[in-house]
Order: C-alpha cells, then sequence, then structure tokens
C-alpha cells in the first residue's frame, strides 16, 4: 500500500517542483520518485539521516524529512534531490499530504473491515452500535447491498469498476467477498423506492461492458447498520434464485423474486411429493421443447389464446391443438386459470429440483 500511495502524490506534484523529489526506506532504496527510472536505485546519504535519528536535516547534499506509522514499524523519508529552502519546504508539504493522505486511506480501510464484519455476521449486534458511534458512521443511514456473482473466479476489474462508479468512500463501500463476489454497500441518497433498482442497472451494465459473465443481486433497504448483514444474505438468495429460473437473467431483486422465493425455501422432499400429486409418473418427462415453448410464452402473455398465437406466428388453431394435447398429456387446461397457476409452480419446482441435483 505505501509505495502506491507514495506515487499517487509523487506524480501529482511531479511538474510544480524543479528537482527531483523521492521517498527511500531506512537502507537508502528509492521506493518511490518523480522521476520512475530513479525507483530500485540507493541514496547513500539517506543511511546517515537514519542514524542520525533526526526528523528532517541534509546530507550528502539532498535533502531528507522522515514519515512515520507505517505497517512492521518500517521507516521512509522523503528526500529532494538538492539542499536549501525551497527543497525543505517541498519535503515538508510532500510529507504533510502523504500523512494526511495516509489517515484518510487507514480510516477507510477500518471502516471497510468493519463493514465485512457486519456482512459476514463476525461481530456481535451489541457491538455494532458501540463501535459505529467510534468510527462515526451514520448508523441510521438508508443502505442497499449489491452483490455481482461472476462465474469465473473474482477479476480485480470488478472491484475497481465499483470503486470507481461510487467514489464517495465515506458512505459507499466495495469489498471482495472471496473469489466469485464482489459487495458493494450503497447508501441512498434519497428515499424513491426506484432508485436502488437504479443503480442495480448502472453496476449491471459497467460489469456487461467488461464482459464478465455475471449475476447482480439487490438485496431489500437496510435503515440500520445492523441490517446490512440480512441485506447481503437478500442479495445472495437474488443471485441463487435467478440463476435457478432464469439462466438468461443478469440483474435481480430481492424483493422481485414472486413465487422463485418460496420455491428456494421449500425442502426437496416437500417439492418431490408436490410433483407426484401434480402429475401422473411421466407425464411431465412427456412435454417436449416445443411444448415447453409454447407453455412459457402462453404465461408471457397472460393466458391469451389470439395474442400467443400471434407472437408465436402460428394460427390459432394451431395453439388450440397443442393447448389439448398438454392437457391430454398433463390432466392440467391451461385456459383455466387455477390449472394454469398449478403447472406453473410445477414447472419452477421441478427446475428447482434440477438445479439441486446439478449442484450435489
Amino acid at each position: 500500500m505505501a509505495a502506491r500511495l507514495f506515487q499517487s502524490i509523487l506524480l501529482e506534484i511531479k511538474n510544480k517542483i524543479p528537482f527531483i523529489l523521492g521517498i527511500v526506506d531506512n537502507t537508502g532504496n528509492i521506493v518511490s520518485c518523480t522521476e520512475l527510472r530513479f525507483i530500485g536505485e540507493n541514496v547513500e546519504a539517506a543511511e546517515a539521516f537514519f542514524r542520525s535519528g533526526a526528523d528532517e536535516g541534509e546530507h550528502g547534499g539532498y535533502t531528507f524529512r522522515k514519515l512515520e506509522g507505517y505497517e512492521n514499524g518500517a521507516e521512509y523519508a522523503v528526500f529532494a534531490g538538492e539542499s536549501g529552502q525551497s527543497a525543505s519546504i517541498a519535503c515538508n508539504i510532500t510529507a504533510i499530504a502523504i500523512s494526511n493522505s495516509k489517515s484518510l486511506y487507514d480510516e477507510k480501510h477500518d471502516k471497510a473491515t468493519f463493514i465485512k464484519k457486519i456482512i459476514l455476521d463476525n461481530i456481535l449486534p451489541g457491538d455494532i452500535y458501540i463501535k459505529s458511534r467510534e468510527m462515526q458512521f451514520q448508523n441510521e443511514a438508508r443502505r442497499v447491498v449489491y452483490l455481482v456473482h461472476t462465474d469465473q473466479k473474482q477479476d480485480i476489474a470488478v472491484l475497481e469498476l465499483l470503486q470507481k462508479m461510487f467514489p464517495d468512500r465515506q458512505r459507499d463501500y466495495a469489498l471482495t467477498i472471496n473469489e466469485n463476489e464482489v459487495v458493494l454497500v450503497k447508501e441512498m441518497k434519497t428515499t424513491d423506492a426506484k432508485e436502488p433498482a437504479k443503480y442495480g442497472k448502472q453496476i449491471d451494465a459497467g460489469v456487461s461492458e467488461l464482459g464478465i459473465a455475471h449475476v447482480v443481486g439487490i438485496g431489500s433497504l437496510a435503515a440500520q447498520l445492523k441490517d446490512v448483514a440480512r441485506s447481503f444474505k437478500e442479495a445472495q438468495v437474488a443471485v441463487e434464485v435467478g440463476r435457478v429460473f432464469d439462466e438468461n437473467i443478469t440483474m435481480m431483486s430481492y424483493e422481485n423474486l414472486g413465487i422463485g422465493r418460496l420455491i428456494y425455501q421449500l425442502p426437496t422432499t416437500l417439492c418431490e411429493m408436490f410433483l407426484s400429486e401434480v402429475f401422473k409418473k411421466g407425464s411431465v418427462e412427456a412435454l417436449d421443447e416445443e411444448t415447453l415453448f409454447t407453455i412459457q410464452k402462453f404465461f408471457e402473455n397472460n393466458l391469451n389464446v389470439s395474442e400467443t398465437s400471434r407472437k408465436l406466428f402460428v394460427h390459432r388453431n394451431t395453439l388450440v391443438y397443442r393447448l389439448e394435447k398438454i392437457k391430454k398429456i398433463t390432466g392440467l387446461d391451461l385456459r383455466e386459470f387455477d390449472n394454469a397457476i398449478v403447472l406453473k409452480v410445477a414447472l419452477m419446482v421441478k427446475q428447482y429440483l434440477k438445479s439441486r441435483e446439478t449442484a450435489n
């Protein structure tokens, strides 16, 4: 982390100073520099500076200003490639900028770690409120969890995309959960019920542009910080239900799962019992691909025979013939609402059981 932080600041001020400015460790090795070609080289005068124990000073024609408080007690110093007042001022200003940036980074990192502990249930509910006050979190802010599940092992590009899309590091937190899951905990700016879906569409479009196969799951609104864990679990369910019942979908909200959420939570034994009661043995398997596609379109067009036949580009009588065929196989007349509901649920249950068999 240190080298990246140093280099980002040095590159910003590179054109503002007429001399070389860089960072050395306590052995004199240059870890960051306004002139990239010098990174990795050694400044012999730096060792003398560190041995002196001073916070700043001039040695061997260089000006140094010590940096403190880095991981594992590591020591660094800002150096200027010349001596004099201008070099001293530049070193001190750079040291202040680095110190302030490190404080912001550490605060952000600590908050992100805290959020991750909440999501993964690694912190007691009572401790969430206490810790949130210590870290100056707004406990009752409205937040929604977005889960990006990728088919392949997690690409760092997804995390970087979310951080770029939502750069407010004090309100929005992008986190890696595992090799296939990246989470965004997003604070809602308004009370508009459509806002969570709007951000979900932005995330979905952004990941799609990366060319990464994915599903975006959206949890429900978390009114308090402790509810973020619930929103995360809901986002996970949204991803799973979406993958089971619609392989082509790339975004699914927990609040819009409908009957799929109910089926997903049922025991497999109950599902098998339901299918055996609805269908005769082998009747579901007797439905070929064309018939299943016809059923799907019939449902999509609200059981309207004329509209469905138009969408399928077939004569109305052809569709009626197919519906009669389905009735003969399953004993269910899809033109009757109750029968249509039973078949719809049964096909979803069968699809759910198939997904469970594949998973096992």
